[in-house]
């Protein structure tokens, strides 16, 4: 967008100084304090406002125009930012993904910032993942690549025949019902992990430290994925929604749907077996 003061270089600067905000609450009682409902309907904790209020003082402080569509406070417009104007700069937050994690001190937590013009996948422009314990950054910039700490990135090259290993996240209520509607993909992946932040998990994927990532989490809204998903598909992965289909035009950042990501040599047995099954 010509004239845009949003770069890959705030989006770092953000995530950076928002963990050096909220790194000493993290295990500790105060972090978990509830406040209020987010918009996203889970209760949000001190740990998660504190990151939000920080990224809206930096867009304040550095005058941006941007619409903001945060986990917790929803959507707001800052500047001359217009609520009926299309072709905007957005920037979509999830100022702590893996809030559970963070408030206990489990050392898997993020901040996700994902850069757009316009409300769909296909408008992310740049986007980074931050992992608010060790700090790794991961950062990627449309048909630039991703990268990790500075490395550029790729999923990984197992194929079914090989020992994948998935991360899955599902709704307490409905786990034993998906593992039996999904069971042919379940049984061909040698190992499952159960981490807490998709945003980090995604990264984790682009990275190739796991294979793949069934999200069958109803609630899941878009805006949780947004900054991982240009991350995996900079780093050659495959994201699709869970009946099989491509999420980038059809979704806007005010859905919610369940998704897969995998990395390309898998993309084909896992799309046709979600097809099947539904």
């Amino acid at each position: 967008m010509d004239g845009s003061k949003i770069n890959i270089a705030l989006l770092k600067e953000m995530a950076q100084r928002v963990r050096e905000k909220i790194t000493p609450y993290i295990g500790t009682l105060a972090a978990e304090e509830p406040f209020q409902r987010g918009a996203g309907g889970d209760i949000s904790m001190k740990i998660d406002l504190l990151a939000e209020d920080f990224i809206v003082k930096i867009i304040e402080e550095r005058g941006l125009n941007v619409v903001l569509i945060s986990e917790e406070l929803g959507t707001r417009y800052f500047g001359n930012a217009n609520p009926s104007k299309k072709d905007q700069d957005i920037l979509i937050v999830d100022p702590v993904d893996g809030s559970a994690n963070a408030v206990r001190g489990i050392p898997f937590c993020s901040i996700s910032i994902a850069h757009a013009v316009g409300n769909r996948l296909s408008d992310i422009l740049s986007a980074v993942v931050m992992d608010l314990t060790i700090g790794d950054i991961y950062w990627a910039e449309k048909n630039q690549g991703a990268y990790w700490n500075g490395h550029r990135i790729h999923v990984s090259k197992k194929k079914l025949s090989d020992d994948i290993i998935f991360e899955l996240d599902a709704d307490k209520k409905d786990i034993i019902s998906k593992m039996q509607k999904y069971g042919s993909l379940l049984e061909k992946i040698y190992k499952i992990r159960v981490m807490g932040s998709l945003a980090l998990s995604l990264c984790l994927l682009a990275r190739g430290s796991i294979d793949g990532l069934l999200n069958f989490t109803e609630g899941t809204r878009i805006v949780d994925m947004a900054a991982g998903y240009l991350i995996v598909n900079e780093a050659g992965g495959k994201t699709f929604s869970i009946d099989g289909y491509d999420l980038e035009d059809k979704y806007t950042f005010d859905d919610k749907i369940p998704l897969i990501a995998t990395n390309s040599n898998l993309e084909s047995f896992f799309r046709n077996q979600l097809m099947e099954c539904h």
